[in-house]
């Protein structure tokens, strides 16, 4: 396995290990914290060029399945947005400190290939002079977003997690989670989203949240850190300050969040200490502005005021502090492309997170050091945190994994078992009149379902009515499978309601409903046929308010494999419901009022 470049391990008991990277300085280690000392940090720091530190502030993303033999479309995307073909040639030219994995960019096919991806990373990164191992991240927050999926094991999200409100099924997710992560050389996750959902309306956080009750979120926030970072996978709480109460995506606009400095402490800050008192390696900024926080009107990314004079110097926080993605619109508003990277670093960021343009960021920042509007001791200082994270994860000792550990630990039964257990524990009963539910095979043998197909979160699960239908068939029922989608038209709710006449119930998927979805007239239609109907809020559980004649309305939190099939067992009777909401849920025509409080669930 790459030995030549393998960074070695000699210790004796008793004595210091000595590490030699790639090639450059040996490396003591601190005997008591297993830690390399800052000293020697500030050694291999002192040997880098200019660019070779600028380098190391910036994580990228890079097409392709391998590092150095990518597919022709890859190679073209590359040479189109970042000017280099691959991987190794994008540490060739950039010496970059980080790279963060997507489905997308075509990096996360299957375990093995991953595990080889990150391989042929490192192995680029430390046949540089003056190599150092590269710290790989990705969004593996489970749920709705997750960028690894099958055979890997995927868990329920974090509002799933809220509603089964079990801080030790939080932690054994993060710590399995994390094990697999680490066995495919991933050793930072962009995960827990420590956002407090008080707004239903929230169109980037939703279901991604804990909840809206802010000690509890903490209290699931702090446990999935512990988690995470047990398993030796560096946790990154998200987005500092709060990201929870906004109408606006991030991602598309730039949201402003109205709360108080009084608000913001009572609501948005406590799952951000709970994550530092819980020892957070890494903690994301957000591109939102809160002008209570920075009347200046930047985004917290680019404040000052928020990232040193709150985080670091009011919470106390000294880890390592990475922007949100930098070609978010949120963050490009009022800066152009070459003045962020600079204002993020002024503001006290450690690492600058896939800029749109790397070759105009990379010279922004170098120029800003030449001519002296930052100063090298500046890139030093969040440099010393980078090199502290990547060598508390064992990165300068050893930065490679192997396909016998990929098998050893990704996707095996005793971790898919836990998912499962841990989904059953999170479906949420809200509705059933007249104990519709269980349903029993002896008087609901045949089931139609229907509903929204959403893409799967990590492209390897779904679509959501097949996974529904195949886990009624395993469990003794009849189910046919029809497809209608998030906006059914005419013709399809026609069909939907035809098939519905043969069966003795129907379930149906919903996928954020609102007062002028489609999705509502299918179903006031498929009850107006006089068959029980099921429904099951495949995302947000705020569709039960749409939907008030519904006789029995379930919520599972995602559309992924693991929460679908455990709501079908919940339903049909064979584990119990014990989700409770971890958000309210406001009346659809009087918003004001609530119609389900945190805390509502039924039981069988």
């Amino acid at each position: 396995m790459h030995t030549s470049r393998r960074t070695l391990l000699a210790a004796t008991a008793g004595a210091a290990a000595v590490v030699a990277v790639g090639g450059g300085p040996a490396l003591a280690e601190d005997d008591d914290t297993g830690r390399l000392d800052d000293k020697r940090l500030r050694a291999l720091i002192s040997r880098m060029t200019l660019e070779e530190k600028v380098g190391q502030l910036f994580v990228m993303r890079v097409y392709g399945h391998s590092a150095t033999a990518p597919d022709q479309a890859d190679i073209d995307a590359n040479l189109k947005e970042i000017g280099v073909r691959d991987a190794a040639e994008l540490i060739a030219k950039y010496r970059v400190g980080g790279i963060i994995y997507f489905g997308w960019a075509h990096n996360t096919r299957d375990p093995h290939q991953i595990a080889d991806l990150s391989n042929g990373i490192q192995k680029a990164s430390l046949a540089q002079p003056r190599g150092l191992p590269v710290l790989i991240s990705t969004d593996q927050e489970h749920g709705i977003v997750a960028r690894v999926g099958k055979p890997a094991t995927l868990f329920p999200g974090a509002m799933a997690l809220g509603a089964g409100g079990s801080r030790t099924d939080a932690r054994t997710a993060g710590r399995i989670g994390g094990a697999e992560l680490r066995a495919m050389g991933v050793r930072q996750d962009y995960a827990p989203v420590a956002d407090v959902n008080v707004n239903p309306a929230n169109p980037v956080i939703g279901v991604r949240s804990f909840g809206a009750d802010p000690q509890a979120v903490a209290g699931m926030v702090a446990a999935q850190v512990k988690g995470y970072q047990s398993a030796g996978v560096a946790a990154t709480s998200k987005h500092f300050p709060g990201h929870g109460d906004t109408e606006t995506d991030s991602h598309y606009g730039f949201p402003v969040i109205e709360h108080t400095e009084a608000q913001w402490a009572e609501l948005d800050a406590p799952p951000f200490r709970a994550a530092i008192a819980a020892g957070i390696d890494s903690i994301m900024t957000a591109h939102i502005m809160v002008p209570a926080l920075d009347p200046s009107g930047d985004p917290a990314t680019l404040s000052r005021p928020i990232l040193t004079g709150i985080l670091r110097e009011r919470l106390g926080y000294d880890g390592v502090v990475v922007t949100d993605s930098l070609g978010m619109e949120g963050v490009r508003t009022k800066y152009g492309d070459d003045r962020v990277p600079v204002l993020a670093l002024k503001a006290g960021v450690d690492q600058l997170l896939n800029p749109p343009k790397l070759d105009v960021a990379w010279n922004a920042v170098l120029q800003a050091v030449r001519g002296g509007e930052l100063t090298e001791a500046r890139l030093d200082e969040s440099i010393l945190r980078v090199l502290r994270l990547k060598a508390k994860l064992g990165l300068l000792k050893d930065p490679y994994v192997t396909r016998r550990g990929v098998d050893r630990v990704v996707g095996i039964p005793s971790h898919l078992k836990a998912a499962d257990r841990i989904a059953e524990r999170t479906t949420t009963l809200l509705v059933n009149s007249g104990g519709l539910l269980p349903l029993s095979r002896r008087t609901h043998r045949s089931v139609l379902v229907v509903g929204a197909d959403p893409a799967s979160p990590s492209g390897t699960t779904g679509p959501p009515t097949n996974v529904l239908g195949a886990a009624l068939t395993e469990l003794g029922f009849t189910a046919t499978v029809l497809s209608t989608g998030t906006a059914p038209t005419e013709a399809t709710i026609a069909k939907a309601v035809a098939a519905a006449q043969g069966v003795d119930a129907v379930l149906v998927g919903t996928y954020n409903v609102t007062a002028a979805s489609s999705q509502r007239t299918l179903v006031n239609r498929l009850l107006a046929t006089g068959r029980p109907v099921v429904a099951l809020a495949i995302r947000n559980p705020y569709d039960v308010a749409q939907l008030p004649d519904v006789k029995a309305y379930l919520a599972a939190y995602s559309w992924t494999d693991v929460e679908l099939r455990a709501a079908v067992r919940v339903l049909a009777g064979r584990a119990d419901p014990v989700g409770e909401l971890p958000v309210p849920v406001q009346k659809a025509d009087k918003p004001k009022e609530v119609l389900y409080p945190v805390g509502h669930g039924l039981r069988y």
